[in-house]
């Protein structure tokens, strides 16, 4: 642990208050934590006690001896008397195991409890979170507030806690049993305390600002590799492949220069602190000679003594080290605090849940909507589905298309009017239930880490195999699907990255299909498809979309021509409805997005 003493921890903003809440989760567990520390003290204890014993055995082996060398009749070394202390020692190094044993054993379940528990909120606390916390916070920091910070209590407390509390207990035993051996000999040995303290806080001070350009150069060094691996096809293109190479060189040097410069002068510090512990051993043996040749002390004192201060100097080190740990610690469990005290969604429904037959007729009732308070998207939104319609919503980017879906499923909450379903309003049905009413297909496809057919499935629970392959020959996906070696058993990596972008929008809008939804959303759901392909599935959603109400958010007009209502949406607003035809004899906004892109195309 030496290794680590000069690495800066991160400090809390409110270190008392969150490690107050912190051991509010260890409450429950009082009675576990109170064998751990019992445990901690007699394993610590049987193992002070130990060094002493041995040092009558010393004493009695060199009276013996001494004697025998004086020439004293009948002088024999007490064997007997030996053998019994080392069965003694057998049993207190043994006794010293077991209790050791069983503190780790029962923090281990009192440490992984509690961290199950909290990972359990965290978790929930995270299906409870609107959608504007994920929007306004980076993937990577919610996923670490999860997994790094909670796996941080977790070591410090299956690790630190116990390490802290064997530290403090062999500190003050250890004191104990010198003081009862020599006052004179404890003085010099604690005279080295304050030599070692100063020798500690200059190395970690010089260390530390080396440690941190060593985290941040780090930092840099992960985000230039991700980046340039991620792009490396354009990087080959553009040929920046010499510009790429420097500047990782010159990351790489920074951090080579902070890394060997942070590991060098942490790690003289045990070496350091073991030069001011020899100064203090030397004294201590010249000193014990001493008191030893004037017979005020027995030679087996002093070698206990010796051992007792070998002892002495490693519990204040571990001590100092995991108090920076602990640091770090809470300052992992504020972070975790702060995503449990987080804003949540609105409550949910209690009571009521949607029509068994849901007719998909949808109506937005004069509703106000805006990101911020302050800055309203959408003040007197007005809009009426009625049942089976296919409603294409149209605009420019940042008009409010992919809002308007979000607020239909309540990702986000209105700030006025309201929405309904075959009359009721949304926030009357449970989050749940209203979402099963929906299939989605976006333009951004999903896959999780496994097989075709699990991902298929990911639509209805319980599908059976003979659903999911109809779904996918009306996706078109079977044929390219039974082309792959494994078939519907292929086995798709985290990123799906051995299918091509079209493939892996065909499965989801396998996926839609089987989940039979009443009402569908799809977001240019053909957009990274080929020509043909796209009029295989413009027709598979034909069928899909007959007799349920579905909005289609498009960019190419093209594919929308057939909708029975076209909202076209501007800053919020819906500034023009009607069919295709329509919209083109008025020759407003939408016949000018149209020809825009039909001249583009030619």
């Amino acid at each position: 642990m030496g290794g680590r003493m000069g690495a800066p921890g991160e400090k809390a903003k409110d270190f008392k208050g969150t490690l107050k809440r912190l051991l509010g989760y260890l409450k429950p567990r009082k009675y576990q934590l109170f064998a751990v520390f019992a445990a901690a003290i007699l394993s610590t204890l049987f193992g002070i006690l130990a060094p002493k014993i041995m040092g009558d055995a010393t004493t009695k082996l060199f009276e013996g001896v001494m004697a025998r060398m004086n020439g004293v009749e009948g002088a024999a070394i007490d064997f007997a008397y030996i053998g019994n202390i080392i069965v003694i020692l057998i049993g207190l190094y043994a006794f010293s195991s077991i209790f050791s044993y069983v503190q780790q054993y029962v923090m281990a379940g009192v440490a992984q409890k509690t961290v199950y528990e909290l990972r359990r909120e965290v978790n929930a606390k995270l299906n409870r979170m609107p959608l504007k916390y994920f929007d306004s916070r980076t993937h990577g920091e919610t996923l670490s507030r999860m997994t790094n910070d909670v796996d941080n209590i977790s070591n410090t407390m299956q690790q630190s806690l116990t390490q802290l509390i064997t530290s403090v207990v062999t500190i003050v035993g250890v004191v104990v049993m010198m003081l009862t051996i020599s006052p004179l000999l404890t003085l010099i040995c604690l005279l080295t305390l304050p030599l070692s303290a100063v020798v500690t806080a200059r190395v970690a001070k010089r260390s530390q600002g080396h440690f941190i350009g060593q985290q941040r150069s780090l930092g840099e060094l992960n985000g230039h590799v991700e980046e340039m691996y991620a792009g490396h096809n354009l990087i080959q293109v553009f040929r920046h492949e010499k510009k790429s190479i420097e500047t990782f060189k010159e990351i790489n040097e920074r951090l080579y220069q902070s890394g060997w410069r942070a590991q060098f002068i942490s790690g003289i510090m045990m070496p350091l602190i073991s030069f001011v512990g020899n100064i203090g051993y030397v004294l201590i043996c010249v000193v014990g000679g001493i008191l030893v040749a004037g017979q005020r002390i027995a030679i087996g004192d002093v070698q206990a003594f010796i051992q007792y201060a070998r002892q002495f100097s490693m519990p204040i080190t571990q001590a100092a080290n995991i108090a920076n740990i602990i640091q770090s610690t809470v300052a992992s469990a504020e972070r975790v605090f702060e995503l449990l005290d987080e804003e949540e969604e609105e409550r949910d429904a209690e009571q009521g849940t949607p029509a068994s037959r849901p007719r998909g007729a949808v109506a937005f009732e004069h509703v106000r909507f805006g990101y911020k308070e302050d800055a309203l998207l959408m003040e007197d939104l007005n809009i009426e589905v009625k049942p089976g319609q296919m409603v294409a919503i149209v605009g420019p980017t940042g008009a409010g298309k992919t809002t308007l879906v979000n607020l239909l499923m309540r990702f986000y909450e209105i700030g006025g009017g309201r929405i309904t379903i075959d009359g009721r309003d949304i926030r009357e049905i449970a989050r749940g239930e209203l979402r099963s009413l929906f299939g989605m297909v976006l333009q951004d496809t999903w896959l999780f880490n496994g097989t075709i057919r699990d991902n298929i499935g990911y639509g209805r629970e319980h599908a059976t195999e003979e659903e999911v392959v109809r779904a996918a020959e009306a996706a078109h996906a079977d044929h390219f699907i039974r082309t792959l070696p494994e078939g519907y058993d292929t086995v798709l990596n985290e990123e799906a990255s051995n299918l091509s972008q079209g493939q892996k929008q065909l499965l989801t809008i396998a996926r839609a299909i089987l989940a039979d939804p009443a009402i569908l959303i799809l977001d240019e759901a053909t957009s990274s498809v080929d020509t043909r392909t796209e009029v295989l599935i413009q027709n598979a959603m034909s069928r899909l979309m007959e007799g349920r109400t579905s909005f289609v958010i498009a960019h190419r007009l093209s594919t929308i021509r057939n909708a029975d209502v076209i909202l076209v949406m501007n800053k919020g607003s819906v500034i023009e409805q009607g069919t295709h035809e329509e919209l083109l004899a008025a020759g407003g906004f939408y016949a000018n997005l149209y020809n825009s892109q039909f001249q583009e195309a030619v």
